[in-house]
């Protein structure tokens, strides 16, 4: 007489809560991309609207250094959080280093563009409708960088005083998501500005 064999179901794998770091970083990302939507929707409305110059071709010089920085802090960023997951502190610390230097290029070059369009070309905030939404938008997109540099300078002196371990690169790997998504702002942005807007 044969054996009746009996499947077995497998065990349910127990429902745990989501990470509540992931989840309050993706709750601030949403929220900042509908803000950032708007501002975007507003410059591309206000295009060609203003009554006096300069225009964003007589104003704007495409910021092509400073872009490539940017978009290349997300590289650096991403190795770093991978070297403290392999326990790496030197070399997470020299690649985060990178990162907030790299950012730091960026914000001096919006610096240095604002300086140029404030006291060559002449644009302000209040000049025209360009220099309103411009500033309003490229300014928002270079505090959010700002207060991305803030934590990165946080985390890279803690780590230099030997405070940032392996332990903690969960931590870095949320703070990352933040500056993943300036960076990807930056390219929605870049474009509506530079390439569209032009």
């Amino acid at each position: 007489m044969g054996t009746v064999s009996v499947a077995i179901p497998p065990a349910e794998t127990p429902w745990t809560l989501p990470s509540r770091g992931r989840v309050g970083m993706f709750s601030l990302i949403t929220a900042e991309s509908a803000i950032f939507t708007i501002f975007v929707v507003a410059y591309i409305y206000y295009l060609g609207k203003s009554l006096t110059g300069p225009t964003p071709r007589q104003a704007l010089d495409v910021p092509i250094f400073a872009t490539i920085c940017l978009l290349s802090s997300s590289l650096t960023i991403h190795f770093a959080v991978h070297a403290l997951h392999l326990g790496r502190i030197g070399r997470f610390k020299l690649l985060w280093f990178l990162t907030f230097a790299l950012g730091a290029i960026f914000l001096i070059g919006t610096g240095l563009e604002w300086h140029h369009l404030i006291y060559e070309e002449h644009l302000t905030i209040t000049t025209n409708l360009f220099g309103t939404t411009y500033y309003s938008l490229v300014g928002l997109h270079a505090f959010h960088v700002t207060a991305g540099l803030v934590a990165l300078g946080t985390v890279l002196i803690l780590a230099l005083a030997g405070r940032v371990t392996q332990a903690r690169a969960y931590h870095t790997e949320v703070l990352s998501l933040y500056w993943h998504f300036v960076d990807a702002v930056w390219v929605v942005v870049f474009t509506v500005v530079y390439i569209v807007g032009r």
